[in-house]
C-alpha cells in the first residue's frame, strides 16, 4: 500500500493496483459539515489534474470537485448516490470517490505528502 498524497484542494489519492484513488480529506468534509449529494464524474471521462470534475452538495455550499491526477475515471463510488454521508463518517476509507487510471509513471509527484498538507491546513482551520 502506498502512502496517501494530497492536493492543495483536499483531495487525497492512494496509488493502488495503478490506479488511483481518489476521495476529499477529512478537513475537508469537517469544513462542509453535513453532505447531502455527490455528483460524481462520469466513468470513462478523461481528466487533468487541477480541472473540476466533481461536485459535493452539504447544507453549507456546493464546492467543486478537482482531479488530483491526469487520467481516466475507471470507477465511482456508487453506494454515495444512495447515501452521500458515508463520505463524512469514513472519508479516507469507503467513503472514496473514485478511481483514475494514470498514465505517468509518478502520477503524484506534484501533491503534498502529510507532513506538507498538514501545515496546510494548519493556516485554514476555523
Amino acid at each position: 500500500m502506498s502512502e496517501k498524497r494530497y492536493a492543495p484542494t483536499h483531495e487525497w489519492v492512494e496509488i493502488k493496483d495503478g490506479f488511483a484513488v481518489v476521495g476529499l480529506t477529512r478537513f475537508a468534509v469537517e469544513q462542509l459539515t453535513d453532505v447531502i449529494y455527490i455528483d460524481l464524474p462520469k466513468v470513462g471521462a478523461s481528466v487533468s489534474a487541477g480541472q473540476p470534475i466533481a461536485e459535493i452538495e452539504s447544507v453549507k455550499a456546493v464546492s467543486d470537485i478537482y482531479a488530483p491526477v491526469d487520467g481516466e475515471i475507471t470507477e465511482v463510488n456508487t453506494a454515495l448516490s444512495s447515501d452521500a454521508s458515508i463520505v463524512s463518517r469514513d472519508p479516507f476509507g469507503e467513503g472514496w470517490l473514485f478511481k483514475i487510471k494514470t498514465a505517468n509513471a509518478n502520477p503524484t509527484s506534484h501533491l503534498l505528502d502529510n507532513a506538507g498538507y498538514e501545515a496546510q491546513i494548519a493556516g485554514q482551520a476555523h
